[in-house]
This record gives structure tokens, C-alpha cells and sequence, in this order.
């Protein structure tokens, strides 16, 4: 009991770490917010998304899924699929989550593993790093270099790094300093042996829009370990609408989804 106790006071005076990045980590940053739009970029609060979602398997992409997309920045997210006149949907709020399964008509919460993979999905975004939330993590930014990419272009890279070791590299454009790639590891289940593996998984930006005064990501390409795993092709999006909280809250039963 005593020994707890004086762990507790150790821990309670220990201070968090302190979030830092370098100038020139910096200047690609300011860089990048102003090739995205500048203040117009940095006023999103919500994101209102609609396009088509497709798996690839081997290499193949299979059949694609309508998707709907509500993002409340930082930490909620809704998002509806539907393929073959079913629809699913998906919904996370900070900590918590739930699913609807439009083939079994049933509603069930995130397991703890599904919540990580969101969290984890908003900290590898973009947004996480031009926007600044990493700070309130104690996250450290540093420059990384120049990187091949294509014939006759470079990208600038910055490394993101959190006080429990976890990495994430945000490649821009040398050029035009727009968002390029996101890199980072992170372990997963083997799905033929159950083993925890380490995978490198990498968010490749294909195209930008123009929209609003924004340029717009429009085709993110999804690779583990070198494989391509999906695509996010965007029909159009819609920045700064007014979402209702009951958007984001769990229905009560099948006949309350919306």
C-alpha cells in the first residue's frame, strides 16, 4: 500500500513530455498549409465525404462500395457503405464506437481493438500533424530529408514520433508541398497463423481537387507491406456542415438508424 502510494506521487510529479519540432519540420508545414487552402484549410471543422470505397486482393481490385462520410474534427466519425443495396455503417466518438450490419440487421459496439484502429486512422492523417493535435500527446516532429519519388520529383519528409516510441513519416511534395505519402508500422494478427507480425503500412495520395478554395484529397491508395490493399476514390466533398449529435449516437434498435 505504501509502495503504491509512492509510485502514485512519483508519476503524478512526473511531467508530461513536452511536444517539439525543428524549423525546418516547421517551414514544410506552413508550406503544406498553404498550398491546401491556407486559413480557408485550417477553418475545417466538418467534412462531409462521397465516393467509392474498393478492397484489392492480389493485386485485383474487387467490387467497389458507395460510401458517406461524416468527420467532426478531431475525433468523430461516421461512415456509411453500401454495396449490393445493403447498407453498414460505422461510427466512432472519441473512446467508443459501434457498427450496423445492414445483412444481419443488427447493431453491435466496437471491440477495444476496432476503437484503436480508429484512433489510429486520425493520428496517421494529415491533418493530425498540420493541424497541431499531436501536441497534446507530447509528440516530437523532426526533419528526415528528401525521398525519391518518380521520375524527376522529390519529396520532403518529416517523422512525427510519440513518447511510447510509435512513428509516422508524412512525405510532402518538394515542389508544391502538397500531402504525398503517409508511412508507418504497426503489428497485426496474422490471419493464416494468429501471430502478431510487424507491417508497414503506407497512405499514398493520388490526386488533389480543387474545392472551396481547398485542394481536396481525391484518390488515397492504401499499401501494407508493399501490397496494394485499397482505394478511396472521392466523388465530392462539403466542408463546414452542420452534423446533428444523434448523427454520431448509437440507435437504440434497427428501426432508429437514420
Amino acid at each position: 500500500m505504501i509502495l503504491a502510494l509512492i509510485l502514485s506521487l512519483v508519476f503524478a510529479q512526473t511531467p508530461a513530455p513536452s511536444p517539439s519540432i525543428d524549423e525546418k519540420s516547421q517551414q514544410i508545414i506552413n508550406s503544406a498549409i498553404e498550398a491546401l487552402g491556407g486559413q480557408r484549410y485550417l477553418n475545417i471543422q466538418t467534412e462531409l465525404g462521397k465516393g467509392y470505397y474498393t478492397t484489392y486482393s492480389d493485386g485485383i481490385s474487387q467490387i467497389p462500395s458507395r460510401f458517406l462520410d461524416y468527420i467532426v474534427y478531431p475525433d468523430r466519425e461516421r461512415t456509411e457503405f453500401t454495396a449490393h443495396g445493403i447498407r453498414s455503417i460505422q461510427t466512432n466518438v472519441g473512446n467508443t464506437g459501434w457498427l450496423f450490419d445492414g445483412a444481419v440487421k443488427k447493431i453491435t459496439d466496437q471491440s477495444p481493438a476496432q476503437v484503436e484502429d480508429f484512433k489510429l486512422a486520425m493520428r496517421t492523417r494529415f491533418e493530425n500533424l498540420l493541424r497541431g493535435w499531436w501536441k497534446n500527446e507530447g509528440g516530437k516532429v523532426t526533419y528526415v530529408g528528401r525521398r525519391e519519388a518518380g521520375l524527376a520529383k522529390r519529396n520532403e519528409t518529416v517523422k512525427l514520433t510519440y513518447p511510447n516510441g510509435f512513428w509516422i513519416e508524412f512525405e510532402f511534395g518538394a515542389r508544391d508541398f502538397l500531402p504525398a505519402k503517409v508511412i508507418y508500422k504497426r503489428s497485426r494478427k496474422d490471419p493464416d497463423t494468429g501471430d502478431e507480425v510487424e507491417v508497414t503500412e503506407e497512405d499514398r495520395i493520388m490526386r488533389f481537387v480543387p474545392n472551396d478554395g481547398v485542394n481536396a484529397q481525391w484518390i488515397i491508395d492504401r499499401y501494407v507491406n508493399g501490397k496494394q490493399s485499397s482505394r478511396i476514390n472521392y466523388e465530392g466533398v462539403q466542408y463546414n456542415q452542420v452534423f446533428a449529435d444523434a448523427l454520431f449516437a448509437k440507435p437504440h434498435d434497427v428501426k432508429s438508424i437514420k
